[in-house]
């Protein structure tokens, strides 16, 4: 069975997953108070759902493989700025651990997804 829609994508659903986990541990506590450190985190994490969606709707293979190759990209910016959130308070080990085992396995599903549709 071909995928019809975005929506029935892994890749997409992983990265909803992950944009919401990323909303909600930064709507609360010091994190909500910067401002422009939120807004950069739940930035790159809707950027991941995002092109996902864009790509494949695009309705090619090259334009699908070029926009995963961002998302895979933006969910390595989400990564390292969880880092910097552990590093100054805003998440404890718990939080921080969650969130980047589904960050981790959101880009190991985009990877696979990319190099499926490859252009050859």
């Amino acid at each position: 069975m071909a995928v019809s829609r975005f929506e029935e994508l892994e890749a997409w659903k992983r990265s909803r997953t992950l944009a919401n986990q990323i909303y909600l541990s930064t709507k609360t506590g010091e994190f909500a108070k910067d401002y422009g450190f939120k807004d950069q985190i739940c930035r790159a994490a809707v950027s991941v759902m995002s092109n996902i969606a864009e790509g494949f709707e695009r309705g090619s293979r090259p334009d699908f493989h070029r926009f995963l190759v961002i998302a895979k990209a933006s969910c390595a910016e989400v990564r390292s700025q969880l880092y910097l959130a552990k590093d100054v308070g805003y998440l404890d080990d718990g939080e921080f651990q969650k969130l980047m085992d589904i960050a981790e396995e959101t880009a190991r599903i985009i990877g696979g997804l990319r190099r499926s549709v490859e252009p050859k």
